[in-house]
């Protein structure tokens, strides 16, 4: 008997952890964090829900932390068996989670010496040690190959468009003839987006496991090249500094490589790019390492004009170098995170930028309610930080067409070649998300779709 069990992502976003059973083995598929709101946030608090010493196997989609997040707590438990993920993955995993730990570290500091945790002393979900011994049970598996991370279960990785090292996971359960197929995934990408391949065409499967972030939207039809280079001009005419909201890994690559392009053609000056973030800084030397990776259809670039490089590419690492940036004079640009401006470098750039007219303030596409960024894409006045009203006098400009994220047009191009499966479940997406994506499949393909609830399991025959 095969069966899965949705401990994660299921009605919700965050949190992927889909546990495969077949043949008397149990493979994690993905080990992520649940994030958001509070009531989600404590769900990483409660016993893990599944035998940790029980587990044969984890094997990873992607890097972010909604997937990878919650196995350093996993091997703090005492997982001590392989974790797959393509070469990519890997290394963008390292980043991420020791960033994860370092916040966990503090936000456990923070409680204590504020004394308003129920617990006497707060501790760490994990610790930076944890990271350590998490990252040596790596084991790095190429796209495109079959493996066995226990028999009789069989995956292979293909690219899904969404991450550099991102993969859709195809399994076959070996001990049946023909085999049962399965398809995860992941988090599908958008078709032609800057930097990354197109999703590979999903194979045949009788289960998919399917996101649906945005199965009930499409993104704004907008060319990014033309927008990213009118929203430059209008800044390069202000005469100030050019700051631009963007997430560490992942957006700020793809924004330093459409700039590049934009210069290289002469669509706008060849201004020099400061990123400032050692997180971000760190990722991009990653990218660099990856470039056959690197889907470059916006522009070739020649080597006045690297992907990702070049002698106008400033990486801001330590605290010095992002002070310094105090005295930039425009015009020029910054990039630096976090994406929505909840914390991070980007809120002391604020701090210093927002009171001159001179200068733009980039906001990188959705920004949910909240947060600093939501306040200025509606129009506020005065923003607060550090204790202080800061006056909104700067120009606040929005560019679209960066998310990582297949929209419901690009989900179903996706899945448009597919013969019927026996069973579809729609998982990583909020309800209104799932659940009008299932209506369009069952209405328009006749397909049997399911949306699970947290800790279901359906068996598969």
């Amino acid at each position: 008997m095969t069966k899965i069990t949705f401990h994660g992502a299921a009605r919700t976003v965050t949190g992927s952890k889909y546990l495969l059973e077949a043949g008397g083995v149990r493979v994690l598929v993905d080990c992520g964090l649940f994030q958001g709101i509070k009531k989600l946030r404590l769900r990483n608090w409660e016993p893990t829900p599944f035998a940790v010493d029980q587990l044969d196997a984890v094997v990873l989609t992607h890097a972010h932390l909604d997937h990878t997040g919650y196995l350093p707590r996993l091997v703090k438990e005492g997982y001590r068996r392989k974790i797959h993920a393509t070469p990519a993955t890997r290394a963008l995993a390292e980043i991420i989670l020791l960033d994860s730990a370092k916040c966990q570290e503090s936000d456990a500091k923070y409680a204590n010496r504020k004394g308003y945790s129920k617990h006497e002393p707060a501790l760490p979900l994990y610790d930076g040690r944890d990271v350590e011994l998490t990252l040596k049970q790596f084991h790095e598996t190429p796209r495109g190959k079959w493996y066995s991370p226990a028999e009789p279960i069989w995956m292979r990785h293909h690219d899904a468009g969404h991450l550099l090292g991102s993969s859709m996971i195809e399994v076959e359960i070996r001990d049946q003839n023909p085999p049962l197929r399965l398809l995860f995934s992941g988090d599908v990408g958008r078709y032609d987006g800057p930097l990354y391949f197109d999703p590979a065409p999903a194979p045949e499967c009788d289960y998919l496991i399917c996101e649906s972030t945005y199965g009930d939207r499409d993104h704004p039809e907008t060319d990014i090249l033309d927008s990213l280079e009118k929203v430059v001009h209008r800044a390069v005419d202000r005469g100030g500094v050019m700051l631009i909201a963007s997430f560490a890994i992942g957006r700020a690559q793809q924004l330093i490589y459409l700039l590049q392009v934009l210069k290289q053609e002469k669509r706008i000056p060849d201004l020099a790019i400061y990123l400032d973030s050692p997180m971000s800084c760190n990722a991009t030397t990653v990218y660099r390492q990856f470039q056959d990776d690197h889907d470059l259809s916006e522009g070739e670039l020649d080597a006045a004009h690297p992907v990702l490089a070049g002698p106008r590419v400033h990486l801001c690492r330590t605290t010095e170098e992002s002070k310094a940036l105090n005295h930039l004079q425009g015009p020029a640009i910054i990039l630096a995170s976090s994406g929505m401006m909840t914390g991070g470098r980007i809120v002391h750039h604020l701090k210093q930028r927002l009171p001159h007219a001179n200068n733009t303030i980039v906001l990188g596409g959705y920004m949910a309610a909240g947060t600093r960024g939501r306040r200025l894409q509606d129009g506020a006045e005065t923003l607060r930080m550090h204790g202080i009203e800061i006056p909104v006098l700067a120009a606040i400009e929005t560019v679209s067409g960066l998310s990582g994220h297949a929209d419901r047009s690009g989900l179903l191009r996706w899945l448009e070649p597919l013969t019927k499966p026996r069973k579809v479940f729609l998982t990583h997406g909020e309800p209104h998300s799932s659940d009008a994506l299932a209506d369009q499949l069952h209405h328009q393909h006749g397909w049997d779709v399911h949306c699970p609830e947290l800790g279901e399991t359906a068996e598969l025959v």
